[in-house]
């Protein structure tokens, strides 16, 4: 369905349901040069068992309209009003990679509209190498080789999957490329530039705001050195790692992530 939020049109997937705010709320954010498409096997299972699920396309990606927002900050104050325009007062939010820091966000700002938090693919802070950040400004093509290249595991690389038929790398090389030209310099400058990460885990610490961190084993991008530097800083989160997992979480391994989120969901 779409919504008009802070002026723009906004395309938000609902599961194949139709959107009921009585039930229990959760809202997917995907991640940097990303669209709701990479949430395709989680945000259909919560949708047809008992929530009302919301994966948007964030301003400037995928079917939304608008320009990219060019700051996590941003993004965290655009998913509350996201809950506003569909009149949700509290959701679950699950984010991965730039959508992880952006759900972090948010749940630290915005206590009282979050109801729990996932990070998957997470890191605090999230740096991003200064040659993938001059080839996403100066050469996309190389760029999203590059995150193609860093996300998937060894297994990944090597065409394995769990979808008969499937192309890993090839799927998600186009889901990259049909995002707008300076989509992916605008998200990775956001995920570098970010900078309170630190503070805003402190203040969901304080909140004991509900959270799982979800990490892959082999994940090049967000290592899990950094998930345990984050689970420090979030004392009551639980920790599942993926084993052989690289930062494609939602591609390589749908059904163990899944599994992961039922059970957050249900504790």
């Amino acid at each position: 369905m779409e919504r008009s939020i802070s002026g723009d049109s906004s395309y938000l997937y609902t599961g194949g349901k139709s959107l009921d705010p009585a039930l229990p709320a959760i809202v997917f954010i995907h991640g940097a040069q990303q669209d709701h498409s990479c949430w395709s096997l989680q945000s259909r299972w919560f949708a047809h068992h008992g929530h009302a699920t919301l994966a948007p396309d964030l301003p400037g990606h995928g079917r939304s309209g608008g320009a990219p927002l060019s700051s996590i900050e941003a993004i965290a104050d655009w998913i509350v009003a996201l809950l506003d325009s569909v009149g949700i007062e509290r959701a679950a939010l699950v984010g991965h990679s730039m959508g992880s820091l952006a759900a972090l966000e948010a749940a630290a700002r915005h206590a009282n509209r979050v109801s729990g938090l996932v990070l998957i693919g997470t890191s605090v802070p999230m740096p991003v190498s200064d040659a993938l950040l001059d080839a996403a400004a100066n050469d996309e093509a190389k760029a999203m080789a590059m995150i193609n290249g860093w996300s998937h595991s060894q297994r990944g690389l090597m065409g394995g999957n769990t979808v008969p038929g499937m192309w890993m790398l090839g799927a998600n090389r186009r889901l990259m490329e049909r995002q707008r030209h300076g989509v992916i310099a605008n998200d990775l400058f956001a995920c570098n530039a970010y900078a309170n990460g630190a503070a805003a885990a402190a203040a969901v610490a304080a909140a004991r705001c509900p959270t799982l961190i979800v990490a892959g084993s082999r994940d090049l991008m967000t290592p899990t050195r950094n998930t345990r530097l984050l689970s420090e800083m979030l004392p009551h989160a639980k920790v599942v790692t993926l084993p052989g997992a690289g930062h494609a979480m939602m591609a390589e391994q749908p059904d163990a992530l899944l599994d992961a989120l039922i059970e957050f969901a249900h504790g």
